[in-house]
């Protein structure tokens, strides 16, 4: 959009004023919304401890198995919109409030799903994925005007370092509490305990979450020069870009670390066993976190623009040279991808979503739901690494990358006029 650079600093300080909020409270609120990132990051990497457990209880096969991450990215699809309709009906505040006490009941029904079935556990993933997609929705345009429009992106990356820390410490709690509780014999009841824990520490959230006193920010008080004009949020060009930006992102993270295993078991790439391999998978995934932190530092002074098509072509150098080349150097060179991914989500989230006003909500469902791309893009993978082999299909998350690099670059400047 060519209006896009016009949209600055001085608009967030109106922002401000129209909440009522001062500066400190803004950073109470930040602290508060950061643990919800944290929260939601822990209770979806469990899913990664989850799909091993139920395939052996149930003795599933694998793309049966694989129904759960069809459960959590289907309930993105599914709730996005509804979600983005509820959040312009009740407020950013309550929005999150419904989310956290949805999650929680989600949690609450691992209990009877212990002796009913796989059918009612992928029912409780989709009603925890449900209240997660309500989270997001309400959280991540909350953190952009929590503050300067300009620095949105380092808030958002900073608060996204958390989810992924979340992420981090997930699967070692689930293996901890659901995996060695099991012993020698497979038993659904072990996620009975961990997962009632996390339903009543969820519960508990959306109670100091309703009670805290936060900034009231309304779309109706986001409103900016322009956008009051458009139709709906799918008029603004910069919007749709991010959403296909949203959608190749996740796909290209979600693809690459489910292939990592099969890769670096390759001969001529490390030759590991996939319980060697998988030890490797954590230092993927650990980037992502240790980039965040760094992308926050960074984008108080660079343009989030220029930040996301730096790590976009830094992505694409590394996964081509995992693809050509072999040994040491491909397998680190993959690893790699992991500190260029950190900042994409937030950073595409935000420039997306900027100038969007009354449609805020709208916009952050739109971009919540092309979270699905993390279910489709693997398997268009999985297609090219069946016809030409694994080291060949990482060619895809390339391309995604690419698209990444050109929405960049295109926005560049969106934050530059003052």
């Amino acid at each position: 959009m060519a209006n896009m650079a016009h949209h600055t600093a001085p608009q967030a300080a109106d922002i401000q004023g129209g909440s009522g909020a001062e500066p400190g409270q803004h950073t109470s609120a930040l602290v508060i919304v950061t643990l919800l990132f944290f929260m939601w990051g822990l209770i979806t990497s469990l899913n990664d401890v989850l799909i091993p457990h139920l395939k052996a209880i149930y003795t599933l096969s694998y793309v049966q198995a694989m129904l759960v991450q069809f459960c959590f990215f289907g309930a993105y699809f599914i709730v996005s919109l509804p979600a983005g309709a509820l959040i312009r009906r009740i407020g950013y505040q309550k929005g999150a409030v419904a989310g956290l006490l949805i999650a929680a009941c989600g949690c609450a029904l691992f209990y009877p799903a212990a002796s009913s079935g796989y059918g009612l556990f992928l029912f409780a993933f989709f009603v925890l994925a449900s209240g997660i997609t309500v989270l997001q929705v309400a959280a991540n345009p909350y953190v952009t005007v929590l503050g300067p429009a300009r620095t949105a992106s380092s808030r958002l990356t900073l608060t996204q370092a958390f989810n992924s820390l979340g992420t981090t410490i997930g699967p070692a709690v689930g293996g901890l509490l659901i995996l060695s509780a099991v012993g020698t014999a497979a038993d659904a009841a072990t996620v009975r305990g961990p997962y009632l824990g996390l339903a009543a520490a969820l519960a508990l959230l959306a109670v100091l979450f309703w009670a805290a006193k936060l900034p009231q920010i309304s779309d109706s008080e986001t409103v900016s020069t322009g956008a009051e004009d458009k139709a709906s949020a799918w008029s603004h060009r910069h919007l749709v870009l991010g959403a296909i930006g949203i959608f190749l992102y996740v796909g290209a993270e979600v693809s690459i670390g489910s292939f990592l295993v099969n890769f670096l078991g390759e001969s001529h790439i490390a030759g590991l066993s996939h319980g060697d391999a998988a030890h490797y998978v954590s230092v993927y995934w650990g980037g992502a976190m240790i980039g965040r932190f760094i992308g926050f530092a960074v984008m108080r002074t660079v343009s989030p623009g220029k930040t996301l098509a730096f790590n976009s072509l830094a992505a694409i150098a590394l996964v081509l040279a995992a693809v050509f080349g072999k040994g040491s150097v491909a397998m680190w060179a993959i690893l790699a991808v992991g500190l260029c991914n950190s900042i994409m989500f937030p950073t595409i989230f935000s420039m997306a979503l900027n100038g969007l006003g009354k449609h805020t909500g709208q916009g952050s469902g739109i971009l919540c739901m092309a979270i699905v791309g993390g279910a489709l893009v693997p398997f268009a993978q999985g297609a090219m690494a069946d016809a030409m082999g694994v080291q060949t299909s990482f060619l895809l998350p390339a391309a995604c990358y690419a698209f990444i690099l050109y929405f960049g670059a295109k926005y560049a400047s969106m934050y530059a006029a003052k």
